[in-house]
């Protein structure tokens, strides 16, 4: 048998009964459509060569594995853990669920393909028990991390992209997870807020205005979709910037976003340490760039 095969010489292997089918996708997606007689692994999963263990025992019988489109790696990848694994005969369906229906051969459904989730038009408030602000400082030597709270803020989509709004911190909320020594951590704590860094007690918010968004063009999901543009104000200070951002809509209706990216402090004013502010630091030298992980789930107000 060759490494791969067509739909065609797939159905009459099947005919024969020379071969064991495997999908290789969610069992969710199993129980929207599969291949009459097939068996179902998912090859994401961690249990992948149990599940085909029990499909299919014997390592000498061929198997054939399918994908929904033979346009990704899930089926090769599926080939290569069953050729490791010591199954001798294995190949993939070429063009995958699609290919076999595209040449008019029937498929098992035992439950309505899911349609997919789309972003809606609309304002949407902040879950601000669920949304979080990560940080990351550094020097030469180490780095400390940890959370600030979102407070509140509301996003207004038109055309699927995020155009106004804003999302409010809590500076007073900074924490710290690295450090496990209570008095250590306390005085991190106690330098951060000071008027050394963001002077918590004069300014106890931080805010980031929405001034738009752009699509980023030919993305894969898991990859940034957006650039969002905007004001980041903090310690008074407001100045633009722009960052990549991951934005989906959820099965229940919610958005989710995600963005990764770096901040130099010293533009809103939190120079402590700064090396091209200050001279002859020593060990107080910190580094200007904060990194930023920014998670939020919003719900669409009705």
């Amino acid at each position: 048998m060759n490494a791969t095969i067509t739909a065609h010489e797939l159905q009459q292997l099947i005919a024969s009964g020379t071969v064991s089918l495997i999908d290789v996708l969610l069992p969710e997606d199993f129980a929207c459509r599969h291949i009459a007689g097939a068996g179902n692994a998912c090859v994401y999963e961690m249990v992948f060569l149990e599940r085909i263990a029990e499909c299919v025992p014997e390592r000498d019988r061929a198997v054939v594995v399918y994908d929904d489109s033979g346009t990704t790696l899930a089926a090769r990848t599926a080939k290569e853990k069953l050729e490791r694994a010591g199954y001798r005969t294995v190949a993939i369906l070429e063009g995958g669920l699609q290919a076999w229906q595209a040449s008019g051969f029937a498929v098992e459904s035992c439950a309505p393909v899911p349609p997919s989730a789309t972003v809606r038009d609309g304002v949407y408030r902040i879950d601000v028990e669920k949304s979080v602000l990560e940080w990351t400082g550094r020097n030469i030597n180490n780095r400390h991390y940890g959370r600030i709270a979102v407070t509140g803020g509301d996003v207004v989509l038109t055309n699927g992209r995020p155009v106004s709004g804003t999302i409010v911190l809590d500076m007073s909320t900074i924490t710290n997870l690295d450090l496990q020594d209570e008095g250590w951590r306390s005085m991190l704590l106690r330098h951060l807020k000071s008027e050394d860094f963001f002077d918590v007690e004069r300014y106890p918010t931080a805010t980031f205005e929405f001034r738009g968004a752009a699509a980023i063009a030919e993305t894969t999901p898991g990859t940034a979709n957006m650039e969002i543009a905007g004001l980041l104000t903090i310690k008074e200070a407001t100045r633009s910037i722009c960052f990549p951002a991951i934005i989906a809509a959820q099965e229940d209706g919610t958005l989710k976003a995600q963005a990764a990216f770096n901040l130099d402090r010293t533009l809103w004013n939190v120079c402590y340490g700064s090396g091209k502010l200050y001279e002859r630091l020593g060990m107080h030298l910190v580094n200007d760039l904060i990194s930023i992980e920014l998670f939020i789930v919003a719900r669409e107000v009705t």
